[in-house]
C-alpha cells in the first residue's frame, strides 16, 4: 500500500499498486531485461524492484494472513495435545511437553530468548530433547539456549555442524541417516530424512499421535515460496517433497516460516503454483527469442549474451504466471521472478531441457 505523504529522497507522489496496473507492472521485468544486460540474480532482483519498488507491493491476499502477534513480540498456541506452536510472525518452531520434560524442534535466533519465556507459559519443565530440522542457522540460531539437552540431528547435519563451528548450534548426541524415533516418556517424535531437498540432512518431523508434520523451508501455506525457490540446494528433491509430506497422514502444518499454521491443501496449492511456474519456464525456455539479447548486450561478451538469455526467459515464465496467483498466494509479485530463475536453471542443468543450447545438429 501507498501513504499518502511522502517520504525522504521519494517522488511527491507515488501510484498505488492494483491488481491491475501489477499485472501490467510485471511487463516492466522484460523491459528490464531487454533494455540493458542485467545480469544473474541481480537482474532479477533489479528487476523484481522496477516492478514493485517499495510501498507498492501487491496487497497481501486473504490466504496469507495469520494471527495477530501481540506485543511480547511472539504467539504460542497449543495445535494438539501438549504440542505447541510458536512464532514471531517471521519465523516458526514447535515444541511438546512431556513427562520426561519439553521436546523442542529448531530455535530461530529472531524468537530467541522468548523461546524460553513461551515455554514457561505452558511448563515448569525445561527442553531436554533438542531437533534440530537441518543445519541452517535461521532456524537453529539459538539452539545454545536449550542447556543441557540432549541434541537430535541427521548425520549430515552433524556434518555440517562441525564444520561451521557456530558456538550457538552445538553438537548432536544423537544422529541418525534415514529414521529415528525419539521417545520422551510415553510421547513419540518420528524423524526422517528422505533425501536432500531444502539442504542436505532436512527432515520430516511428524508427531504420530497429534498428527502434526514440519517440514522446514519447503512449503510456505499461504505464501508463495521464498527466492529461488527457497534458496534451495537440491531442487529436483525439493520438487518431491511436498508429494512426500503429504504421504504422512498429518492435519497440522508447520513449514517455519511466515504468518500461519499450514494445511494438506496448503501443500497442494504450493504443489499447483510451482507445477505452473515449472511448466512456464519450459515454455519459456523453447520459446523465447534469443535474437532480442543480442541487441542490449555487448556481443562480443558470451557471458552477457547467455545470461541475459537465463534473465529474459525467466521473466517470461514469471509474467505468465504472476496474474493467476496475485489474488491466491502473498508475494507471487515479488519472489516469482526469481523462482521462475531457479527453475528455469534446473530444467536446464538437472532435467536436460536445454532449449536452444541443446545438442548441435
Amino acid at each position: 500500500m501507498t501513504s499518502s505523504t511522502s517520504e525522504p529522497g521519494t517522488p511527491a507522489s507515488r501510484q498505488l499498486l492494483t491488481r491491475r496496473n501489477l499485472i501490467a507492472s510485471t511487463g516492466l521485468v522484460a523491459a528490464a531485461v531487454s533494455a540493458a544486460p542485467l545480469l544473474g540474480r541481480g537482474t532479477a532482483e533489479a528487476a523484481v524492484a522496477a516492478a514493485c519498488p517499495p510501498g507498492t507491493t501487491a496487497p497481501v491476499p486473504p490466504p496469507a494472513k495469520g494471527p495477530a502477534i501481540p506485543k511480547s513480540g511472539y504467539l504460542v498456541e497449543e495445535i494438539g495435545d501438549r504440542v505447541f506452536w510458536l512464532t514471531d510472525g517471521l519465523y516458526q518452531m514447535i515444541f511438546m511437553t512431556t513427562a520426561e520434560g519439553v521436546v523442542a524442534v529448531d530455535a530461530p535466533p529472531t524468537i530467541g530468548h522468548n523461546i524460553l519465556r513461551a515455554i514457561a507459559t505452558v511448563t515448569k519443565s525445561h527442553v531436554t530433547h533438542a531437533v534440530y530440522s537441518h543445519h541452517h542457522a535461521d532456524h537453529t540460531g539459538a539452539m545454545i539456549l536449550y542447556q543441557g539437552a540432549r541434541f537430535y540431528a541427521q548425520s549430515e547435519v552433524a556434518g555440517l555442524l562441525r564444520q561451521t563451528r557456530d558456538p550457538n548450534r552445538p553438537l548432536p548426541a544423537i544422529t541418525f541417516d534415514d529414521q529415528l524415533t525419539v521417545h520422551a516418556g510415553e510421547d513419540r517424535v518420528e524423524l526422517a530424512y528422505r533425501g536432500p531437498n531444502h539442504s542436505p540432512g532436512n527432515i520430516f518431523t511428524y508427531l504420530p499421535a497429534q498428527r502434526v508434520l514440519m517440514l522446514v523451508d519447503v512449503v510456505f501455506p499461504g505464501w508463495v515460496p521464498f527466492a529461488y525457490l527457497a534458496e534451495s540446494q537440491n531442487i529436483p528433491g525439493w520438487l518431491e517433497a511436498p508429494a512426500q509430506a503429504l504421504g504422512y497422514p498429518f492435519h497440522t502444518f508447520i513449514g517455519g516460516h511466515l504468518t500461519r499454521l499450514g494445511t494438506r491443501n496448503d501443500v497442494v496449492i504450493q504443489q499447483e503454483y510451482v507445477a505452473d511456474l515449472k511448466a512456464q519456464a519450459a515454455s519459456a525456455i523453447d520459446t523465447f527469442n534469443v535474437a532480442d539479447v543480442y541487441k542490449s548486450v555487448d556481443p562480443t561478451n558470451p557471458w552477457a549474451i547467455f545470461r541475459g538469455y537465463l534473465d529474459g526467459v525467466a521473466a517470461q515464465a514469471a509474467n505468465a504466471v504472476v496474474p493467476r496467483w496475485i489474488d491466491r498466494l502473498g508475494g507471487a509479485d515479488v519472489y516469482t521472478l526469481p523462482n521462475a530463475y531457479q527453475l528455469v536453471e534446473s530444467l536446464r542443468i538437472d532435467y536436460g531441457h536445454l532449449g536452444p543450447f541443446g545438442i548441435h545438429p
